[in-house]
């Protein structure tokens, strides 16, 4: 098992290293953050859209955010003399901290109620409660998730499992999200390997479509399975769109996919959430994952750029009964050198073309074969 040591920031910010099994006891020193940070701000805004029914997050105080910085700045490497960073200590495995300008929170509480009969709603906001924290994979500022090893692959989902479990259990929190930007084309603001994790205080208009859906299946099969389940059944049978089956996960581009490239990895037992895996569960998703982002790796000569999201329950006790972790891993790339923008139809109507095959995009994934990790590339020095 992982080491868990929580310290606080000269802002009062948690921090939370989270430590490989074997490896030494963290020092005094690595829990202390020498800088003079000024005092954290009140929340931002949260807007009730009367037109959707969605909330909108107003986080103007984000524009100041640091924005790819050279490498001897970089706020997520471990702190240097020249460079006192987000994280006090000289070398790390994997930290988890509050995000310095943070879209929610650092206070949690609810959102205000919706509108009553008559009312749209109109001017309804509230304070931008929640959590936002960023997730660090590792000491190395260069590289990928993909190039790390089994070992520390499995101290990052302890990670995610950890704060899953803890963020729900905050005041007012809807759905807890785990996630990776990764690549320019992205849109990172940041190089260094890294995720972040939201606490949101409402149900996210994605979720609470996807958990509609999802429960008005469960409902009509008297609660006999999840959608998600059901799914994942119908492609293994199928076979034409599986890119991996394991004991424990299995892996497929989805039979409507919306992505140039989009695989879903999804537990074959139903659970809620990252939480409720079992300690074998972990080991296996530690080897299947970097195995499919390193297959993602393998299509063009550079790297992939991708969103790498952690659909988990929510925490509505409606939608929650009908829910099932997954795995929803996007590329906007359509080829080596073309990517897919979200333009009208997308972007306006959310009408999604796809311009490429599910089953022409899962026979490639199959075919490449994921590279050997590097442990050394990317795990630090203290193991």
């Amino acid at each position: 098992m992982s080491r868990i040591t929580s310290t606080r920031l000269a802002d009062s910010r948690e921090l939370i290293y989270f430590d490989d099994p074997g490896t030494p006891e963290r020092t005094p020193e690595s829990l202390v953050d020498h800088r003079h940070l000024p005092a954290r701000g009140e929340p931002g805004e949260v807007r009730y859209d009367a037109l959707s029914g969605d909330w909108v997050a107003v986080a103007a105080h984000r524009q100041a955010r640091t924005h790819l910085p050279p490498a001897d700045q970089c706020p997520i490497c471990p702190t240097t003399a020249a460079n006192p960073s987000e994280i006090p200590a000289s070398d790390y495995d994997v930290v988890v901290f509050e995000n310095r300008f943070p879209s929610l929170g650092p206070a949690v509480g609810d959102v205000p109620p919706p509108p009553g009969p008559g009312s749209s709603g109109h001017g309804t906001s509230g304070p931008a409660y929640g959590r936002c924290e960023v997730v660090a994979f590792t000491p190395r500022h260069t590289g990928s998730f993909a190039e790390l090893g089994e070992t520390r692959a499995r101290t990052v989902i302890e990670a995610w499992a950890q704060r899953t479990e803890a963020l729900s259990a905050l005041p007012g929190i809807q759905q807890v999200f785990p996630f990776e930007n990764r690549g320019a084309d992205i849109g990172v603001t940041l190089h260094h390997p890294h995720g972040q994790i939201y606490a949101y205080p409402y149900v996210t208009p994605r979720a609470a479509q996807l958990g509609a859906v999802a429960r008005k299946y469960y409902d009509d099969v008297d609660a006999k399975e999840t959608l998600a389940a059901s799914l994942l059944r119908a492609e293994r049978e199928d076979g034409s769109r599986m890119v991996l089956e394991a004991e424990h996960f299995s892996a497929y581009v989805p039979f409507a996919a919306r992505w140039p490239l989009e695989i879903h990895l999804v537990p074959h037992r139903t659970v809620p959430d990252l939480a409720a895996l079992t300690g074998a569960e972990r080991d296996e998703l530690s080897h299947v994952y970097l195995d499919l982002l390193k297959r993602l790796d393998a299509l063009y000569p550079t790297p992939m750029p991708y969103i790498s999201a952690w659909h988990q329950a929510p925490l509505d006790p409606a939608l929650r009964p009908a829910g099932q972790l997954h795995l929803q891993l996007t590329s906007p790339r359509r080829a080596a050198d073309k990517l897919k923008y979200l333009a009208g139809s997308e972007a306006a109507m959310g009408a999604f073309i796809n311009d490429t095959t599910p089953e022409a995009v899962a026979e490639r994934l199959r075919s490449v074969a994921a590279a050997p990790a590097s442990t050394k590339t990317l795990e630090g020095t203290r193991a």
